[in-house]
């Protein structure tokens, strides 16, 4: 029996062609916390089961220093 990882797993593909839907800049993958950053727009978008969910209601507003 294989253990699941912790953490979401997104296409590098998919990354490749996604950018932040508010600034339309390019998203940094932070694997350990599931999430696409956007820097520009201070907001990390979650990834669920592998998808990312790009719609700005459901991102976190990044704190200081993140």
């Amino acid at each position: 029996m294989s253990e699941t990882p912790s953490y979401s797993v997104v296409d590098p593909r998919l990354l490749e062609v996604l950018v932040c839907p508010v600034t339309r800049t390019p998203l940094v993958y932070d694997r350990k916390r599931g999430e696409l950053i956007s820097k520009a727009a201070r907001l990390a978008y979650p990834v669920r089961d592998g998808v990312p969910v790009m719609l700005p209601e459901e991102a976190r507003q990044l704190g200081e220093g993140e």
